[in-house]
């Protein structure tokens, strides 16, 4: 029997005042594990936009003695409209739960210290990916449990420096989990293990799908200087983001590495830039990419992901075996949410209550799987995983300073020799 926490609560629902009776049931739940010994464990935010808010809502309200003591961020006002969001939630099981004082609050460009210098206990790292393994390597050193967003590097040489702090971070017992929610989805579990003992037969084919729309875009300010706006606007540069394939894409292709039991051995695969206009405002990212991905027995896995609005969408995988087939969660009765689940998950862990997490190794696979596949297309080169975990390819500028010019793209463009020209015909 399937003994974690269910509720009937969408991600998107969750994230909204009309979960207020949904946290208030949890919470009850939860409070008769009897955890009443339990010591209160401190959380810090680090990054306070929109995926943070609906991250530390699903923390608050899916744990008893926890709450929020400190944040931080690049901007004053991100800072200011998330702690004003958070002390006036309207969900009871959210907002008793925080206890920001001034003093906890940290602004610019060494907030990230700043915040490692308090007495919390879990950092949840939810800035722009870009930044990420410089924050989780300070983290490590500090000795402060991690949820991290993903995914955890934006390139090759980030992805290393990630790896580098996680060998620390899991020496010193610590706790990790990444936002990559599907691991601790119940349906997904069952349904991987139904896989794994036979119930589809040997897997001979995958598919994975992240199509829908541009998820924002950000007018300039004329007050801003280039790089405050690219980190404004950040999901359309890829030093910023990683381009679609590894922003979002990436929850997929880690459903599948976790379904055939790691990464793939290779890939070859293409894309484009179909529809968006060149302007500073939409950036230099791709809007479509689709890859052959290929694992070490053979087996394919076809992904595909695209920003078009107003075209119809996928986010699902599917897996063809010898004898049936499944989308990866249609083997199990589990209705709960995946994305507090991972929240409750890493809690349990440092309680020891729970099975030890440490998302480090498979999170890093799965980013990697993830930049092979932008790295092919890119380049219109096959490219295998060793040679992108081992690419010198580094894309974050550094350092980063408000004054400094930041030029836009130029969009990646594969070197293609083309054929020489025909005289007549």
């Amino acid at each position: 029997m399937d003994t974690r926490k269910e509720n009937g609560l969408s991600r998107r629902d969750f994230a909204r005042t009309s979960f207020v009776a949904g946290a208030a049931i949890l919470s009850s739940a939860h409070a008769s594990a009897k955890e009443t010994s339990a010591e209160t464990l401190k959380i810090g935010v680090l990054g306070c936009g929109g995926r943070a808010t609906a991250d530390l809502a699903r923390m608050l309200a899916g744990n008893t003695y926890v709450k929020v003591i400190a944040l931080a961020d690049l901007f004053q006002d991100h800072l200011d409209a998330f702690r004003k969001e958070f002390e006036n939630h309207k969900a009871d099981e959210v907002r008793l739960k925080v206890d920001i004082k001034d003093d906890h609050c940290f602004v610019g460009w060494d907030a990230y210290r700043r915040i490692l210098e308090t007495d919390i206990d879990i950092l949840m790292e939810t800035c722009t990916p870009y930044i990420r393994p410089k924050h989780i390597e300070a983290a490590a050193e500090a000795g402060k449990h991690l949820f991290a967003e993903k995914p955890i590097a934006v390139d090759p040489a980030g992805v290393r420096r990630f790896m580098k702090a996680m060998e620390k971070h899991k020496e010193k017992g610590l706790s990790m989990v990444a936002g990559t929610q599907f691991r601790h989805d119940g349906a997904r579990i069952e349904t991987l293990k139904k896989i794994q003992e036979g119930a589809i037969g040997d897997i001979l084919a995958l598919r994975s799908y992240y199509c829908g729309g541009l998820p924002f875009v950000v007018e300039r300010d004329p007050k801003w200087g280039d790089v405050e706006y690219r980190l404004r606007n950040w999901y359309n540069y890829c030093w910023c983001s990683g381009d679609n394939i590894v922003e979002q894409a990436i929850h997929g292709l880690d459903h599948c590495n976790w379904v055939m039991g790691g990464p793939p051995e290779s890939v070859f695969a293409t894309g484009g830039r179909t529809w968006k206009p060149l302007t500073e405002m939409y950036g230099d990212l791709w809007d479509h990419f689709c890859c052959d991905y290929t694992y070490a027995n053979g087996v394919h896995l076809a992904q595909y992901c695209r920003h078009w609005d107003g075209c119809d969408g996928a986010g699902d995988i599917a897996v063809t075996g010898a004898k049936g087939a499944s989308n990866g969660l249609d083997k199990s009765d589990w209705q709960g949410d995946s994305t507090m689940q991972e929240m409750v998950d890493l809690v349990n862990s440092i309680r020891g209550s729970g099975p030890r997490a440490h998302d480090g190794q498979r999170i890093a696979e799965s980013t990697i799987t993830a930049l092979m596949g932008r790295m092919s297309a890119y380049t219109g080169k096959r490219v295998t995983f060793k040679e992108a975990l081992e690419s010198e390819l580094g894309i974050v500028p550094d350092p980063l300073s408000f004054d400094m010019p930041m030029p836009v793209g130029p969009i990646p463009t594969p070197q293609v020799k083309p054929n020489p020209a025909l005289k007549y015909r």
